[in-house]
């Protein structure tokens, strides 16, 4: 896991102006800039707002029904991906394709992490 540094602050501003984020995701990332666990299940992978940022710029918002727009914002080691829409949902992409179904992953973001937290504590 890497902190927040003054570079990932900026990374996070430039990511909210170039599309609206969920609050929760721009608090996680005042805090954390990304975070690296290869070895919690097959991985997973909460990607920088530098990376998030990019991938948005190349393939837009996650195409989630019902949600206005979706970051794609981590991904796990087989390739699914993870959006935080902004009804504040996480959704898991069903296939490794960003341009596939996705499904409700967690309620919210805290969820999420808790549940990430879980497997965690499961491995030790």
């Amino acid at each position: 896991m890497a902190l927040a540094t003054d570079d990932s602050h900026q990374a996070t501003s430039a990511l909210v102006d170039l599309t609206p984020i969920p609050s929760d995701l721009t608090t996680l990332y005042w805090v954390i800039s990304e975070a690296s666990l290869p070895d919690v299940d097959n991985g997973y992978f909460i990607h920088s707002p530098a990376t998030v940022a990019e991938h948005f710029r190349e393939y837009g918002p996650a195409p989630i029904d019902g949600e206005w727009i979706a970051l794609v914002f981590a991904s796990d080691g087989g390739g699914h991906l993870f959006a935080i829409g902004d009804s504040g949902q996480i959704w898991k992409s069903a296939t490794a394709s960003w341009f596939n179904d996705f499904d409700v992953a967690a309620a919210s973001l805290q969820e999420f992490l808790e549940q990430l937290g879980g497997r965690i504590i499961n491995q030790l």
